[in-house]
């Protein structure tokens, strides 16, 4: 059997299985804003500050942020 990843969402701990997304382990931590992630309001950040996939998947040790989803937006903008 394989052990679950422990992973951070603003700051809080969650266990989540292995193969578990960025989605996936904000839903472990806040219902709410895995709501606004699936709506588009907000998005996720990295530990570096860098937007990433709802649908990425997780490691062991991972940390991330719900942001504004204006973030995401304004890495798409040129110029």
């Amino acid at each position: 059997m394989t052990e679950p990843l422990r992973v951070f969402v603003n700051g809080v701990g969650v266990s989540v299985p292995v193969g578990s997304t960025v989605l996936d382990a904000v839903a472990a931590a806040d219902a709410a804003a895995a709501d606004e992630l699936r709506a588009g309001t907000r998005a996720v950040a990295d530990s570096r500050g860098l937007p990433v996939a709802n649908d990425a998947p997780v490691s062991g040790g991972y940390v991330m942020r719900v942001v504004s989803a204006r973030i995401r937006g304004a890495e798409a903008e040129p110029g």
